[in-house]
């Protein structure tokens, strides 16, 4: 026989038909309808259902939070989940964190009514976020009253608010007095130091570490590159893969600006290669790095093919605007607005870095039609406020394509007090143009803004030598001399199987040293019967004989690097290198006849963009 099992489902009780109402809402009608309901039924005073109704309005896509405070204002008598709701809800934005102090005040006024932990733990990180330290300690005086500092939750949240406004020997101190710590304070500890810069001691935290976890690698990492110690970077990548936890997203995103930085093209390759086979959850901000990395490291058509496969991650400006910067960088400067225009129809709201990069892009491009029409729509169209960046590129397009005076007056008219980068960019264009007059004045303005500003001495030396006044460039580099400062030196790096080899001006500290030297006279005379003739305009002024000067510039360090690359590389190879300053006009010139003569495409980015070099032309056709 059969056994009959009944269908009949055990009717919902009020409270959870109440809950099931509030769940199913789907747009703010629906919640206001079910808000009305409530009213009438008189459960809108029951607190959970009160407080149900506070979360939807707050954490959903379509809730309002003036609307919740509406809502908190009318419950009788709202309890600590109710005033804990708000609390966090404002906490978490730092244009309302204020209004995490005041119902905390208003609650704490509440005769016989005490605050728990998670309450300070919200009220501390809006102090965090937006309100001050003041307001912190403040807090605390009630956190010491009602006991609870010494809570694991609260102490942390209060090491928090201290690391976050800098204060990291306030929050060592918290740190060190705390009766409990665990993982959580370990990384908070670390993070603040990283985010102070103190790299030695987060790092001296990190190794005392019982237990790191993938937020701690992911700290260490992240603050080694924003330190610029890119090889460190890698070094703890590599080592995390090795001992420690898997990377995530942030980990990887952090590990690939590494590779970006130094143009290690094979790593970052690897890396998207792990990201693909561990099924790592791809992101913008990670599918930004990626894109990065490749145009970064010369592979801007990899770059662009990464950029358009990704269909499902473009709703925000982060891949779009590494995009247009990459494009931006190897002067693809009608890609990198076609693609602006892409964005646009998308309707991705760009912002103050998307101009950033489109305004390089119109500057590397000589385009000053189109890059005045996007200076001007920032405000007019965005709402975006140019700030000295974007000012700055407007002077280096203006100045470069020409427009010197409308340069001068962009400068003159700025909202802001322009600094030395500001003229630097104005001196360099009429070093360009050979605008003495004017470079005069300008070096005369940045001498005052900065005595010790050297870029701006040498860009003067230089202005005079592209004028062939000799003398006066001669005295600008001995005052330079006199003053006991030093240029900058030029610094190349080029990868090979994973290693880094770096190269400075005349440099003899490499192993191959011998090879490279023998390698450089030869590779020298060869271009010299392709055509070359060495270019001594803005260099080498201490210098009078010219075969002198001629064996200084076969010194120079990206020379050395292209030589250490045909040397160790196979014929047909590519050979990518990095300099630290703008390329010179004779490196620029020589690496023409060397892509020609050796049969090599060869990659170069330098300060200022990506210049590539195939059969004896550069792709930005001379104008850099």
């Amino acid at each position: 026989m059969k056994r009959c099992y009944s269908t009949f489902k055990k009717p919902l009780n009020s409270k959870n038909v109440r809950l099931f109402a509030l769940e199913s809402c789907k747009s703010i009608n629906q919640i206001k309808q079910t808000h009305a309901h409530l009213i009438t039924t008189g459960v809108i005073v029951h607190p959970i259902t009160a407080n149900k109704l506070l979360k939807l309005l707050i954490a959903s896509s379509f809730g309002s939070i003036s609307y919740a405070h509406q809502l908190f204002d009318q419950i009788p008598k709202p309890d600590v989940f109710n005033y804990n709701t708000m609390i966090k809800a404002h906490a978490l934005k730092p244009t309302s964190s204020h209004n995490s102090m005041r119902i905390f005040l208003s609650m704490v006024r509440v005769p016989g009514f005490l605050p728990n932990r998670y309450t300070f733990v919200f009220v501390f990180q809006a102090c965090a976020n937006g309100l001050g330290v003041l307001e912190g300690e403040q807090i605390r005086v009630h956190a010491i009253k009602t006991g609870l500092e010494d809570n694991l939750y609260v102490t942390n949240a209060l090491i928090r608010m201290y690391a976050n406004w800098g204060l990291v020997d306030d929050a060592r101190k918290v740190f060190d007095w705390s009766m409990d710590q665990d993982l959580y304070s370990w990384n908070i500890m670390i993070g603040g130091y990283v985010g102070s810069g103190e790299l030695g001691r987060a790092k001296e935290m990190f190794e005392e570490m019982s237990e790191r976890d993938v937020v701690s690698w992911s700290s260490m990492i992240a603050g080694y590159v924003q330190a610029g110690c890119f090889m460190e970077a890698l070094d703890l990548f590599h080592e995390m893969l090795q001992t420690g936890p898997l990377p995530n997203e942030f980990t990887l995103a952090s590990a690939l600006s590494a590779c970006s930085n130094l143009v290690a093209l094979v790593q970052g390759r690897w890396i998207h290669v792990y990201i693909d086979k561990s099924e790592i959850k791809m992101n913008e901000q990670l599918l930004a790095s990626l894109i990065d990395m490749y145009a970064k490291c010369g592979e801007i058509d990899f770059a662009a093919k990464v950029f358009h496969n990704e269909y499902g991650l473009k709703l925000k400006v982060w891949p779009w605007n590494a995009m247009i910067g990459g494009y931006a960088m190897h002067g693809k400067s009608r890609e990198a607005i076609d693609l602006f225009e892409q964005m646009k129809v998308k309707n991705v709201s760009p912002n103050k870095v998307t101009f950033v990069a489109l305004l390089n892009a119109c500057s590397h491009g000589k385009l000053v039609e189109e890059g005045r029409a996007y200076f001007k729509s920032m405000a007019s169209s965005y709402r975006i406020e140019p700030e000295i960046e974007h000012y700055g590129c407007m002077v280096d397009l203006l100045g470069r394509s020409g427009f010197l005076r409308e340069a001068d007056e962009t400068v003159l008219n700025m909202p802001m007090a322009p600094d030395a980068s500001i003229w630097g960019a104005l001196l360099g264009a009429c070093r360009i143009h050979k605008d003495i007059e004017r470079g005069q004045r300008i070096g005369k303005i940045i001498k005052e803004l900065d005595s010790d500003h050297i870029g701006c001495h040498v860009l003067l030396a230089n202005l005079y030598s592209a004028s062939r006044q000799w003398d006066e460039a001669k005295a600008v580099r001995q005052k330079i001399d006199a003053g006991g400062r030093k240029k900058t030196p030029g610094c190349s790096s080029i990868e090979l199987n994973g290693m880094f080899h770096q190269f400075l001006v005349g440099d003899r500290s490499h192993p191959q040293t011998k090879q490279l030297y023998l390698f450089l006279d030869e590779m020298t005379a060869k271009l010299k019967n392709a055509g070359y003739v060495p270019e001594f305009g803005e260099v080498l002024l201490d210098i009078d004989d010219e075969e002198d000067k001629e064996t200084a510039l076969s010194k120079h360090s990206e020379k050395l690097a292209i030589a250490f690359g045909l040397i160790n590389t196979p014929p047909g190879t590519a050979i990518r290198i990095v300099k630290n300053l703008r390329v010179c006009a004779d490196c620029h010139e020589a690496t023409k006849f060397i892509s020609k003569v050796y049969n090599r495409e060869i990659i170069v980015r330098d300060r200022i963009r990506y210049h590539h070099f195939r059969d004896g032309f550069c792709s930005c056709k001379d104008y850099w």
